[in-house]
Order: structure tokens, then C-alpha cells, then sequence
């Protein structure tokens, strides 16, 4: 398997990850700055939390509507121009005077984009990496995602009181700038991955013959269910614990980091073939004892031991692979991106709504309760034969 230090010597993948890392510094930066003024505006705590959260719900639709031009777009292009659009519209949410209606509207049309741009990127990973380097690749993504995320929120709220939200946004939107200037001039033209033009159409029928696939279909729905159920017990952190959150999140990002690394690095792959049900329910399981009401210090060990399950996303992805054709992979890996984040805000929306009527402690051990059975129900249809051929399926691809 390449190390990850080979893998900055394969030709496009530096200014890839250079590029995504500045997009994430922004998207936390420019975040926490929008939610923050539209707040102030409104002192709605709803209204902030979907000016920051918004673009994950906004998703669903993108997967429904653009995700064709994942693999029916040229990769430079395509990545290049979505990181300008998203310049554009968090420049233009730094306009003083508009009301938060219209920062709203932009925040879910740049969700729409958003679902493009993750089958762009990963489709086009999938591609500079040799078979064996897309796993590893994807870990180093996910450990600079949580880093840059780390990074960019903290360095967000100290430039939130140092200056103005709509200042941030400014900032946010030149760290974009800078990624779309990455990928043009860091990246080499390369055909579309399939032909056709993009369209609704085009997306609904792809998304039927990745959906037709049992196979296929039991891994997006490992993919997105399990780990989205787990992201609503992460959203009780703040009520939970108010005084400790920030701790919470801090020891769930040091876990996450430590699954990646081992499944990433470390393990084989007739290992990691046989991790994915026993990390999912490591990702659940320890959040049970939430339940007790458990003192700070056990609650950071469960936090902390269970995101080490999160490492079961990358197993999933580097099956889902193995399943689908390469003409698709950018479809196929924006599904996954697309479902997993929609899927995530429903969680947190639901989680939300059961701490309300009850109390975080329960919200959180029901999320991790329905998580367990939704993971043991996947292993157990697994097992079972598949009915239908999906070669006629993917032979229609």
C-alpha cells in the first residue's frame, strides 16, 4: 500500500489536497462568520444554525438534480469553476444590508453546488491514484478535513472578535479564490470519465443503476445511516455539556483521527474487509452509556473510543469501488458525499427534536440505539443471497 508521503509524488494530487484544504478553511471560517450575522440580525438560533448547516440539507437536491456532470464534466474545470461560485457568493453575503432571506437563498443554492463538487473531487482521486492509493488518499483527506476544520474554527472566532462577520466572509472567500487559482493552474486538462452531456436525466438514471445494484445499495445505506445517526448524537455535545463542549469535540476529532490512520494506514485489506460491521458498531455503541448520565471524564473516553469507528467510512468507500465502474466513480462517490451529509443534518435535526421533549442524554442514547440496530440489519441483509443479477445493470452503464 503507498505511504502518504508517496502519495505527494503522484503528478495532480499535491494541488488537489491544497486546494481542498483551503476550501475547508474557508467553509468553517465562512461558516461560523455567516451563522454569527445572521444571529445578530435575528437573534433566531434556527435561523443560524441553517445558514451554517443549510448546504448539507441542500445536498439531497444536488444529488437529485447535477450529480451527472461528475463524471460528464472535464475535472479542472469543473473544480476550478466551483470554487470561484463559491468566491462569488460568500463575497456577495459580505454585502452589507441584505436580509437574511437573501443570505439563506445563497447559502442553499452553494449547497446545490456543493453535491457537484464532491463527486468532482473524489471521482477525480480515484482517478490520479493507482487502485491501491485511493483508501490511503482518501484518509489523508479526511485527516486534513478534520485538522483544517479544527484550525479554521478556531481561527474563526478569534477573527470574529477581532473584526466583522461580513470582514470573515472576505477572508473566506479569498481562501476560495485561492483554491479555484490551485486547481487551474495546478491540475492538467483531462477528459470527462464518460460521455454525454450533463442533465436531470442523465442524474436519475445513473443514480437508478447505482441504486438497481443490492450490493451497491446496502453499502450507501451503510455509508450514510449509521454514521448520520452517531453525527445527531455528536449535535447534543453543546447541551449536554455546555461548559465542555468544545472538549467533547476535540477528543471526537483526536478518535476519528486515530480510525483513520489504522484503517488507512495501517491495516491490510483482508482486514479492513472484515472491520466495517464491528467499527459501525463501535461508532454506536459506547454512546449507550449516556444513558447513565455518565461524569465528564467516562463521557470524553466514549466520545473518543467511538469515533474511532468512523474509520468504517473508509472500508465502505473503498467497497463501493470495488462495485461500481470506473466510468461512474465520480457519480457513485458523490452519492455517497451527497447522502451522508443530508442524512447527517436530518440526525441532528431529529436529535434536536428528542433532547427537546426529553433530555440530551436520552436524544443521545436513542441516536446510538437506532444506529446499532440500522448496523446489525445491514450485516444480517449482507449475508443474505442477492435475488437479482446486477450485471445487466452495470452492463446498461
Amino acid at each position: 500500500m503507498p505511504s502518504y508521503r508517496s502519495l505527494f509524488r503522484t503528478p495532480e494530487f499535491t494541488p488537489l489536497f491544497l486546494a481542498s484544504a483551503a476550501q475547508t478553511a474557508a467553509q468553517t471560517m465562512g461558516g461560523l462568520a455567516l451563522g454569527t450575522l445572521v444571529y445578530r440580525a435575528t437573534g433566531s438560533p434556527l435561523l443560524a444554525a441553517v445558514s451554517m448547516f443549510g448546504p448539507a440539507l441542500a445536498q439531497v437536491v444536488g444529488a437529485t438534480l447535477l450529480l451527472s456532470g461528475s463524471d460528464r464534466l472535464p475535472p479542472r474545470t469543473a473544480l476550478s469553476a466551483i470554487a470561484a461560485v463559491f468566491a462569488a457568493g460568500t463575497a456577495f453575503q459580505a454585502v452589507p444590508g441584505l436580509p437574511p432571506g437573501v443570505l439563506l437563498a445563497v447559502v442553499l443554492l452553494l449547497g446545490l453546488v456543493a453535491a457537484l463538487g464532491g463527486g468532482v473531487r473524489w471521482g477525480l482521486l480515484n482517478e490520479i491514484l493507482t487502485k491501491d492509493g485511493y483508501l490511503p488518499g482518501r484518509s489523508l483527506f479526511n485527516i486534513l478535513n478534520g485538522l483544517t476544520q479544527t484550525v479554521g474554527f478556531a481561527t474563526g472566532g478569534l477573527l470574529l472578535a477581532a473584526i466583522s462577520p461580513r470582514a470573515c466572509l472576505l477572508i473566506a472567500a479569498a481562501l476560495y479564490l485561492t483554491a479555484a487559482l490551485t486547481l487551474r493552474l495546478g491540475l492538467t486538462a483531462r477528459p470527462p470519465r464518460t460521455t454525454g452531456r450533463p442533465s436531470v436525466a442523465a442524474t436519475w438514471h445513473t443514480n437508478a443503476v447505482l441504486w438497481s445494484s443490492r450490493p451497491r445499495r446496502l453499502t450507501y445505506l451503510g455509508l450514510w445511516i449509521p454514521n448520520g445517526l452517531v453525527v445527531g448524537c455528536e449535535s447534543l455535545y453543546v447541551s449536554y455539556a455546555p461548559g465542555a463542549a468544545g472538549t467533547l469535540f476535540a477528543c471526537g476529532a483526536l478518535g476519528m483521527l486515530a480510525g483513520d490512520v489504522t484503517v488507512g494506514r495501517l491495516l491490510t485489506p483482508a482486514v479492513r474487509a472484515r472491520l466495517a460491521t464491528p467499527l459501525l458498531l463501535l461508532l454506536a455503541v459506547p454512546y449507550l452509556i449516556f444513558a447513565a448520565h455518565p461524569p465528564l471524564l467516562v463521557a470524553v473516553g466514549c466520545v473518543t473510543l467511538a469515533s474511532v469507528g468512523f474509520g468504517a467510512s473508509l472500508v465502505q468507500q473503498e467497497r463501493l469501488m470495488s462495485l461500481t465502474p470506473d466510468a461512474l466513480s465520480g457519480h457513485a462517490l458523490g452519492l455517497h458525499s451527497a447522502g451522508m451529509l443530508t442524512m447527517q443534518g436530518v440526525s441532528a435535526a431529529v436529535a434536536g427534536t428528542l433532547a427537546q421533549v426529553t433530555s440530551p442524554a436520552t436524544g443521545m442514547t436513542a441516536m446510538a440505539g437506532a444506529s446499532v440496530a440500522v448496523t446489525v440489519w445491514l450485516a444480517l441483509a449482507g449475508r443474505a443471497p442477492a435475488r437479482n443479477s446486477v450485471v445487466r445493470a452495470d452492463a446498461e452503464a
